[in-house]
């Protein structure tokens, strides 16, 4: 069921069940009071997450036909166009034209100079709008990148289908789906800084607009190892968040990514939205079977389809979903440790990491995967996960604890064997983070040591 790893760090997203997944233990009750874990230093220095979301911000870079907005959530949206293009789209053949406005951020000096750069946005695109994300570095030898485009997006898929862009590289880096990464960071060669490029696009004659609250990414150089560090437990605390099964919507919709059986990420992602208290309307539903259970899972699927890597598990585009819920935030980045997710679970916000491994690897999970997400929503007082599988027959079964030392190794380490025994990469500690838009003081803090701001 995967397709092939890609020869970064990045780990491939569609997840293969090995094995018929096995019934997790009921919930137990959750543990003492929550503690404040401290931040690893250590992890921090190893990336860099950048965003611009301040009206100032906003107004800092070079805008061409843009205009920032103030307000509770600054922006920017379209003032004048700048003019018009066409754009022909791969996925439907159609050629439309657009308006368009560009807007691009001064150039951000990474603290980290990174073997890897994900771009993260969160924005509104109503109908007859689109957006896309650009990202062109300068690297540590002095040379330039080209401008590689990051995304293609819009939160429906009446206009444009959203997309990621193959085939883009300069022999010194490569954009795989949603990852700038160094072709081989073993030369020491790094991307020393980079700046982004926002272009918004609508109808012409129309006064439609995008606007666009959070644009940054996060760099990163992650040492590559098989194993890593052990943390201490430090924090006995568990979330209420929902419980959905991928695995009940097996067959279902198979044109996104072939049905549930694929659908970890946006699975894993309407958990964390609905913890938020972000829900979906029978209007907005409406186009799903009524047969179906838990018709706002397919729904998740629909929404962060990439039509280019021809699946739901495109990192940003996962995040932007869930920035198109009231009040919600969404980033892709990187943790260093176990630590570092008990900050957040103290502060009350869940996580969404990304991991691979053996069946033989995890125990417990019954399964073996090439690439799988899961919510992280606590620790027991042994300090083990527990982690909302959605590889699970069913909702009820969607609880797992899982070893502390185990799950630890199996998301943190950039390498790791397959089960022909081949050396392939693992995802350093990927997780999608999903917070209010107005967060409370301590989720602030709690951000704050992990590096998102």
């Amino acid at each position: 069921m995967s397709r092939a790893e890609q020869p970064s760090r990045r780990t491939v997203l569609a997840v293969a069940v090995a094995a018929a997944v096995t019934a997790g233990a009921g919930p137990a009750a959750a543990a003492g009071p929550a503690a404040e874990a401290a931040p690893d230093e250590t992890a921090a220095r190893l990336v860099d997450n950048h965003a611009w979301t301040t009206y100032s911000d906003w107004r800092s870079g070079t805008a061409k036909g843009t205009r920032a907005v103030a307000g509770s959530r600054p922006g920017v949206v379209i003032g004048a166009p700048a003019g018009t293009t066409e754009y022909t789209d791969p996925h439907t053949g159609t050629t439309a034209t657009w308006e368009y406005a560009t807007w691009t951020s001064p150039v951000h000096e990474l603290a980290v100079p990174s073997t890897e750069v994900i771009a993260s946005w969160n924005a509104r695109t109503p109908a007859g709008s689109w957006i896309q994300v650009e990202l062109q570095g300068t690297y540590s030898d002095g040379t330039a990148t080209p401008w590689y485009v990051m995304a293609r997006w819009a939160a429906g898929d009446g206009d444009i289908k959203r997309t990621s862009v193959d085939d883009q590289t300069d022999d010194k880096s490569t954009i795989w789906t949603d990852t700038f990464a160094i072709d081989d960071p073993s030369t020491g060669l790094r991307l020393s800084s980079y700046r982004l490029r926002l272009t918004l696009y609508r109808k012409p004659g129309t006064k439609t607009t995008p606007t666009v609250w959070r644009l940054g990414a996060m760099g990163s150089d992650v040492p590559d190892r098989f194993t890593v560090p052990a943390s201490a437990p430090g924090l006995a605390r568990e979330l209420i968040v929902p419980r959905y099964s991928q695995e009940i919507h097996a067959g279902q919709y198979p044109e996104y990514d072939n049905g549930g059986e694929a659908w970890c990420s946006p699975t894993s992602s309407q958990m964390i939205v609905e913890y938020w208290g972000g829900r979906l309307t029978e209007r907005q539903l409406a186009w799903v079977d009524p047969s179906y259970a838990d018709p706002q899972v397919c729904h998740a699927a629909r929404y962060t389809y990439d039509y280019q890597y021809a699946g739901c598990g495109n990192w940003p585009f996962n995040a932007a979903y869930a920035a198109t819920f009231k009040d919600l935030q969404g980033v892709v980045t990187r943790l260093g440790s176990l630590t570092e997710l008990e900050t957040l679970i103290a502060a009350g916000i869940p996580a969404i990491t990304s991991q691979s491994f053996l069946k033989e690897e995890l125990t417990g999970a019954g399964y073996g995967t090439s690439g799988h997400l899961m919510t992280v929503i606590g620790f027991t007082a042994e300090g083990d996960v527990i982690a909302n599988d959605p590889a699970s027959p069913s909702d009820a079964a969607v609880r797992r604890v899982y070893k502390r030392r185990e799950w630890e190794n199996i998301w943190l380490r950039t390498k790791r064997y397959n089960a022909g025994g081949k050396v392939v990469s693992g995802t350093g500690g990927v997780c999608y983070l999903y917070f209010p838009a107005r967060p409370t003081a301590r989720q602030r803090k709690a951000l704050a040591a992990v590096g998102v701001r």
